[in-house]
């Protein structure tokens, strides 16, 4: 079932028109990976985490967008909608709605299940090391915002604003990511990732701070 599952929901997801290259199909593979990877770590049920994690970003709004904070409930909406043309049995649809929903960062909402930890966890686990850099300079080119602050690039006397520069995106969300996430699996990866944006950062000064 779960094969023919993923069959259905890459096909479905590529006749999706998305500019954002943060958000693509390259991402929601990563993240079925991962979640794949924490369920079966942490027992969850797969028949929940697989579609969930396939189907998460199914509506997906830029950052800048006034509705970002509804993007995941409308892809929950969406994703039950395309599940039960697919006749997936609809024991799993309310646990795969919430999962979906509960995903975003920007929505705020607390998973209550194991499932949509995991679904959660893999989610945010994507915005870390050296894809999660890779993905943060990608977001913020295409929003034409600068790298970083002129004079002072790492925030060391000034609030982080990461509507104005990409690097302080860092310091206002990135690092504090593994703090948030829930099972023990997705916590020893994200402190792996976090710790190799310590060291991005760390060089990335060091280059900055040449003497002229």
């Amino acid at each position: 079932m779960i094969k023919q599952l993923e069959i259905h929901c890459r096909e479905f997801l590529l006749g999706l028109q998305t500019s954002d290259a943060a958000h693509n199909i390259d991402h929601i593979e990563r993240v079925v990976k991962l979640a794949k990877y924490l369920g079966k770590q942490e027992g969850g049920q797969l028949e929940v985490v697989v579609p969930a994690a396939w189907l998460h970003d199914c509506v997906s709004l830029p950052k800048n967008h006034p509705q970002r904070s509804l993007a995941s409930s409308l892809a929950a909406d969406k994703a039950i909608d395309f599940l039960g043309s697919i006749a997936y049995p609809a024991e799993y649809l309310d646990e795969i709605h919430h999962a979906i929903e509960a995903h975003s960062y920007s929505a705020d909402i607390k998973p209550s299940s194991l499932e949509a930890k995991i679904v959660q966890d893999a989610d945010r686990i994507d915005a870390l090391g050296a894809i999660g850099i890779s993905r943060c300079i990608q977001v913020g080119t295409g929003l034409q915002r600068p790298l970083y602050h002129r004079d002072d690039p790492m925030c060391e006397s000034r609030e982080p604003d990461d509507k104005q520069f990409t690097i302080d995106h860092f310091f206002t969300k990135l690092l504090n990511i593994a703090d948030t996430v829930h099972t023990p699996a997705a916590k020893r990866e994200a402190e792996k990732r976090s710790q190799f944006m310590r060291t991005y950062l760390a060089q990335l000064s060091d280059e900055l701070d040449l003497p002229h």
